[in-house]
């Protein structure tokens, strides 16, 4: 009974967790930064890269408290800059044909705004000018005049191509276009012919397209032999979106470089995140009569999602056998995030976060949130530790706390079982 007793003694500290005392949750908060919102009403805040690397997963741990005693938090809602309508919609090709020389076409258009539209244009070294007319009905002779755009295919000279007409915002139902092609500069003389147009589809209107802030930014710049490489340090469970690239404001030169972009954890040299390809690319010359002047200096790029750790990320341009780009910078960009929130006053509020213990909070506020399209944008004061931080007591059982208990104890009861052994088999008859 005794030795019972002395297995009951050891093992019964581990199975039960300790009690707690309840603790006013702000205590328990490890980081707070200033509201100010503009004027009573709905108001937004930006939320920045310090607050998702110190603030629980998918921020479930974000609180808004006013700066009165004993007040409930503030209900809010998180935004996700992105686009109303769908990345791109189709636009059918109606009445290809020849006129004159020029290659002619109507596209049927969305019924919603739209600010470019991107043709799927076959054949290469071309440039051709693109007449664009917004009509009512296809086949219309009025309309109204939208501009002309110079659009290119420079293959064979090693620089870019560009099949987007960028217009101002509109909503025809129709746009008519007259295609004057004629071979590049250098390149065969080619007759080109309405096969060529293929296609064409229509990206959502530049006021409806995503918003991007910085999270990390490089000017830790290496020179290598035909290469250029970027290192950046991805804190954990910052998101990243889009990677930019920032020039010597003098340079205008010609180019196009494939750019590599690799992550992985840091402390390791293991590639087990994203491996991403892209191109970025300066064109700014007169050819054939045509003034050419494009860009594309930013590639879509999803990093860090898959670490539970900070992350090493790899930018490399391959310069080949050219001078390698004047890279001022090197940006890591996420879609921007808004907490957004009903302001009963312009009076300063407290944001809290860095509690991991907390679960995500059920608003009704995030469920009727409806964004408006110019909302009041909250001042937002820097990082700073809460003063009155006290680190949550741990209530998980003994076994959890301490694992090397439960060797102790096993090993207690083998040397206790071979005791017991021991005296009985001292009692047994040889």
């Amino acid at each position: 009974m005794r030795y019972l007793l002395l297995l009951g003694l050891l093992a019964g500290p581990m199975g039960t967790g300790l009690a707690q005392t309840a603790q006013p949750p702000l205590q328990f908060f490890g980081y707070q930064r200033s509201v100010v919102p503009v004027a009573a009403g709905p108001n937004c805040a930006v939320i920045d890269a310090g607050v998702f690397a110190h603030a629980g997963v998918s921020l479930k741990d974000l609180r808004l408290y006013p700066r009165t005693a004993k007040a409930r938090d503030l209900p809010y809602a998180i935004t996700l800059s992105e686009p109303e309508q769908p990345d791109t919609d189709p636009a059918g090709v109606l009445n290809l044909g020849m006129r004159d020389g020029r290659i002619v076409f109507d596209l049927a258009m969305p019924s919603r705004p739209y600010t470019s539209v991107m043709l799927d244009l076959a054949g290469r070294d071309f440039i051709a000018t693109a007449t664009v007319t917004g009509v009512e009905s296809p086949g219309g002779k009025e309309g109204t005049r939208l501009g002309d755009f110079t659009l290119f295919d420079l293959s064979s000279q090693h620089l870019s191509r560009s099949t987007t007409l960028a217009l101002e915002e509109s909503s025809f139902p129709y746009l008519h276009v007259e295609l004057n092609t004629v071979a590049a500069p250098g390149a065969p003389d080619t007759r080109f012919l309405p096969q060529m147009v293929l296609g064409a589809r229509v990206p959502p209107s530049r006021e409806a397209q995503s918003i991007y802030s910085l999270a990390v930014q490089s000017s830790n710049i290496v020179q290598g032999d035909r290469k250029t490489v970027i290192h950046l340090r991805l804190p954990e469970r910052v998101p990243v979106e889009r990677v930019s690239f920032v020039l010597e404001s003098d340079f205008h030169g010609n180019f196009s470089r494939d750019v590599t972009i690799t992550d992985h954890p840091v402390g390791t040299q293991v590639n087990t995140g994203e491996f991403i390809d892209g191109n970025i690319f300066h064109v700014e010359m007169t050819q054939a009569g045509r003034q050419i002047r494009q860009q594309r200096l930013s590639i879509p790029a999803t990093l860090g999602s898959n670490l539970q750790t900070d992350a090493e990320v790899e930018v490399t341009i391959k310069n080949g056998d050219d001078s390698p780009l004047p890279v001022q910078a090197v940006r890591l960009e996420m879609r921007e995030r808004r907490l957004c929130f009903q302001a009963a006053s312009d009076a300063p509020l407290t944001l809290f976060y860095g509690d991991s213990a907390l679960q995500a909070p059920q608003y009704d506020f995030a469920r009727t949130f409806s964004p408006m399209s110019r909302m009041l944008i909250a001042r937002v004061g820097p990082e700073q530790k809460n003063p009155a931080y006290t680190p949550r007591p741990d209530t998980r059982a003994a076994t959890e706390r301490h694992p090397e208990l439960v060797w102790i104890v096993f090993l207690a009861v083998v040397c206790l079982l071979a005791l017991i052994a021991l005296r009985s088999s001292r009692h047994v008859p040889r």
